[in-house]
């Protein structure tokens, strides 16, 4: 700030141009004999830092203020333009996730090195890597730690924090989800576990990969390992002659191999080091590879065709396995295993308590029993064998289990036609019954009376159960008993053909199905009472159960229901099953969605989904889950008609409230609502349809305007209740009308009619007639003073009515005079509109108007400045030629000057002495007097100086 004021404002021009020659020396006095700028631009520039030298001597605050100003404008662009930094708190170190008292070496830095360096000393390394946020992770610490108590003197268990972003897990591993774990089996591995997160579970895996093969020993060990519901591959290898025989390594790592790419271990390996036993599975030279398969020829691995090789063994062991029971494991999320599975044919889900560790498992035993006579088609001796094995049954010398072709089954006798009985229910002769007719029909193509305990095991003609049935319904009426405790045989011809003859054994049966009629006076009530009964009451009863198979030993001691077999069961029927098991202590909610009792103790369940039709049973979950129920429940759906009923999945009735005035109807209280006594009219709606909500107000006025106690407004929920098929609707949303003692004549709302309150009381009133909906009996025509008591009720009814419709009409006025209030508002709000409309284009118009004089001005600005350009570049080259003409000028005067001064140098008196040294001839010289050049240097910059200021 000294050097800015250091100098006055009222300098002279003399002053300035002697500073502006002498400030720079050299450069200054160079420029009097160097040429002209080579452009005009750099002339400019010149000029201009001349004036801002010349502005910063004559005002040195404006200069002094600019540069200020210039800084300051300069650091706010620099803090507002310029991105700050992120503020970044450091991750705080991690601590120790698993407890320093557990047997699991926690390496919560993420020592990937550590790891890696202890992983080759050991046999047998579980890998735990977790992220310590993880949920899961932190659910699944205490099951790691459990198994790890179990297993700690055998297996390594290593948990590596891969999420800590300074250790070298999570630089090397990019794992997409967590926890993982990683089993090493000496140098074979990594073998990824992705089981349930269960310690029972964990460790049978870690167990499986120690031990990879299981020890054959003896025959009887051979018997449980082929019996198994899992695939089984033996290998045959001698031990006598070295300690590691040929091809035994490969075979152990084949089977590391098939855990590496199953987690579930469906395939099981076995060895068998005695040449006896070998021979039985017909392997007779050592190495050899034997696959067992039990209804389909086993294989022996063909070393002449495929190398032998792990990976070789074990593709060759799953692709020729055979599959009798599968788990399945869902993990839980959105999955498409079920639904995959589903699309095979009809499922047989059996929910039942598994635990992996056990020795034994009497229930898959069972399970397994069932599965192998379901599916033995062929009668195979090697399948009865292994079946008698698991009953425990003591059986002749295991035979061998060479591969050879099926047994041909034997004919039947020429002279005897297999014949096929079925079950049938009659319909009761009247809704008032208590009793059902259940009869057992049977096809026979020989006459006489046959007997149904002597029938052999059928074999089922569609066409001909299906003619036997058209034929025993058109005497269904001789069949109907009212009381009976025995079992009536008859024999009848077929409807169709003259030379076939049909048994039916009938027996009569209690609604409830739980025992027998013991006597016609607690069993059956007279038409008369029945009748009358009928017409003060309008009562349904709940529907009857119907008697399934498992039920007919109880039913009907004296048949034999065996003779029905169940051994090839699955080649007998269109709708074979497939068998899954799943582990009700994961999985109960998904059996709880299919129909499982929340509340059962014992967590078995069996379903039966067909996705076809769209339907699925479940097994009668007071039945306990073994052979002879599931067997029963497997005959029952395969079964030509079956009598299972389809289960019906409903939402809770206890969630409603039972004081609104329409009522909420589930599946479970459907029965009892819409089939009592009272008209019901049912609306069929869903949570999805939009149109369904809309008619909500109109069915409460309905509600409101008819009498409770006679009449009922109900709606059902169909996308959370399933309803018989005779139920359903095909459309949402749908009206169905159940008229009292009428309740098969149900009406459907016209659906091209609009659903309105005035609609719905025209339709229902025209299919509440009472004098059609009360049954009238000619034998007993009704009373006098029955009549006088309808009509006081029915003018009771028709006073309500008027009521409501004078309520009505008054509400009507009301609304209609609230209409025209609306209407008048309205009115005023279009007028308003209007108004603001014609505003809204008066300001569209001058808007355009300014818009144009806008780009006038703009096109006159255009003009103007390109005017102005041109006349500075005229006066731009005015200032240049004035320029070249003033030191033209300069020069012009400095040469007379000089003239001027030869001149009068050559009229001086020549009486002048020579010089002692007179200067050599032609060389210039300046007059006495003269100044230096670099005066005249100056006398040009002060000249310039002066034509600016005039400039």
């Amino acid at each position: 700030m000294s050097e800015c004021g250091g100098r006055g404002s009222g300098s002279s021009s003399s002053d300035d141009a002697a500073d502006e020659g002498g400030g720079g020396g050299g450069p200054a006095g160079s420029g009097f004999l160097s040429p002209a700028p080579a452009s005009s631009s750099e002339g400019r520039l010149r000029r201009g830092l001349h004036g801002a030298s010349l502005m910063a001597r004559r005002r040195p605050e404006l200069l002094c203020g600019a540069v200020a100003l210039g800084c300051a404008l300069l650091l706010a662009l620099k803090f507002t333009c310029s991105r700050a930094k992120d503020v970044i708190i450091p991750a705080k170190p991690p601590v120790s996730f698993f407890s320093s008292r557990s047997p699991v070496l926690d390496l919560f830095q993420g020592q990937l090195d550590y790891a890696e360096h202890v992983r080759r000393d050991s046999e047998v390394v579980l890998l735990f890597f977790y992220a310590p946020w993880c949920g899961q992770s932190i659910a699944a610490r205490a099951e790691i730690e459990q198994a790890a108590r179990q297993l700690s003197d055998q297996v390594l268990f290593v948990a590596i924090n891969c999420w800590w972003n300074q250790g070298k897990c999570r630089k090397q591993k990019h794992f997409f989800y967590f926890p993982v774990i990683y089993l090493y089996h000496r140098s074979f591995g990594p073998i990824e576990y992705k089981g349930p997160m269960s310690a029972v579970y964990i460790e049978k895996f870690v167990r499986r990969v120690m031990k990879p093969l299981l020890y054959i020993p003896s025959q009887s060990e051979l018997l449980d390992f082929l019996s198994n519901y899992e695939p089984g591959v033996l290998g045959y290898f001698e031990f006598n002659g070295s300690p590691q025989p040929p091809g035994y390594l490969t075979f152990f790592t084949s089977a590391l191999h098939s855990l590496k790419k199953d987690y579930l271990g469906t395939v099981r390996f076995g060895v068998i080091t005695n040449k006896h036993l070998a021979k039985l599975v017909s392997l007779a030279h050592s190495g050899s590879v034997y696959l067992h398969r039990h209804f389909n020829t086993s294989l022996v691995f063909p070393r002449e065709v495929i190398n032998y090789t792990a990976e070789n063994v074990y593709k060759w062991a799953l692709e020729n396995r055979e599959t009798l029971l599968r788990w399945l494991r869902p993990h839980g999320g959105k999955s498409l295993l079920l639904q995959n599975e589903l699309k095979k044919g009809p499922a047989l889900f059996l929910f039942i308590p598994f635990n992996p560790l056990a020795e034994s498992h009497p229930l898959i035993d069972e399970i397994t029993e069932v599965a192998l006579e379901y599916n033995n088609c062929h009668g195979d001796q090697v399948v009865e064998r292994l079946l008698q094995h698991l009953r425990r049954v003591d059986a002749p010398v295991f035979k061998s289990l060479a591969p050879e072709p099926p047994a041909r089954l034997l004919d039947p006798p020429l002279g005897s036609a297999s014949p096929c009985c079925n079950t049938v229910v009659l319909p009761q002769w009247h809704s008032i019954s208590r009793t059902h007719n259940v009869c057992e029909l049977c096809v026979n193509q020989t006459a006489g009376s046959v007997r149904l305990s002597s029938v052999s095991v059928p074999q089922c003609s569609f066409f001909e159960m299906a003619a036997a049935l058209d034929s025993f319904y058109l005497k269904e009426q001789t069949f109907y008993h009212v009381a009976s405790d025995s079992i009536e045989c008859s024999n009848f011809l077929s409807f169709y053909s003259p030379f076939s003859y049909y048994s039916a054994c009938c027996r009569t049966i209690s609604r409830g199905g739980t025992g027998l009629i013991d006597s016609e006076q607690d069993a059956f009530e007279s038409p008369t009472t029945a009748f009358s009964s009928l017409e003060k009451k309008c009562e349904v009863d709940p529907p009857s159960s119907v008697p399934h198979i498992e039920e007919n030993r109880y039913l009907f001691p004296e048949l034999d229901v065996t003779s029905t077999s169940f051994t090839g069961l699955s080649c007998r029927t269109n709708k074979t099953l497939n068998m899954y098991l799943l582990d009700s202590n994961l999985f109960w909610l998904y059996a709880e969605r299919l129909g499982a009792p929340s509340t059962a103790q014992v967590k078995e369940f069996a379903t039966i989904v067909d996705v076809k039709e769209e339907s699925h049973y479940i097994l009668d979950p007071k039945l306990a889950l073994m052979k002879f129920t599931l067997e029963s429940f497997i005959q029952n759906f395969s079964a030509l008609y079956s009598p299972l009923k389809r289960h019906l999945i409903g939402s809770d009735s206890a969630q409603f409230s039972s004081q609104r005035f329409i009522t909420e109807v589930t599946t479970d209280s459907f029965w009892e609502v819409v089939l009592q006594k009272q008209d019901v009219l049912l609306l069929y709606y869903a949570q999805w349809c939009g149109f369904c909500p809309s008619l909500n107000h109109v069915f409460i006025q309905l509600a409101r305007l008819l009498p409770a106690d006679t009449f009922t407004v109900a709606r059902i929920d169909v996308s959370q209740n399933d309803l018989p098929w005779e139920f359903m609707v095909d459309r949402l949303p749908t009206v169905l009308f159940f008229p009292c003692n009428r309740k098969d004549l149900s009406v459907k709302y016209p659906e091209d009619l609009p659903i309105t309150l005035p609609n719905l009381l025209r339709f229902i009133l025209h299919h509440s007639d009472p004098a059609s909906s009360a049954p009238r009996n000619p034998a007993h025509p009704p009373t006098k003073e029955c009549l006088q008591s309808e009509a006081v009720l029915q003018q009771g009814h028709i006073s309500h009515l008027e009521r409501e419709i004078q309520k009505l009409r008054a509400e009507i006025g009301t609304l209609q005079r609230a209409q025209a209030q609306v209407e008048a508002r309205l009115a005023s709000a279009r007028r308003d509109e209007h108004r603001l409309r014609q505003q809204q284009q008066a300001l569209e118009r001058q808007h355009g108007l300014l818009r144009l004089h806008s780009q006038q001005l703009q096109s006159l600005y255009e003009h103007k400045t390109r005017e102005l350009e041109e006349v500075a570049r005229k006066l731009q080259e005015l200032a240049d030629a004035s320029e070249n003409l003033l030191t033209e000028n300069t020069w012009l005067k400095i040469l007379v000057a000089t003239m001027e001064r030869k001149l009068e140098g050559r009229d001086r008196p020549q009486d002048r002495a020579p010089s002692a040294h007179p200067e050599p001839a032609g060389t210039p010289r300046l007059p006495a007097g003269t100044p230096p050049p670099s005066n005249v240097s100056a006398t040009l910059a002060s000249e310039r100086s002066q034509e600016n200021r005039t400039d």
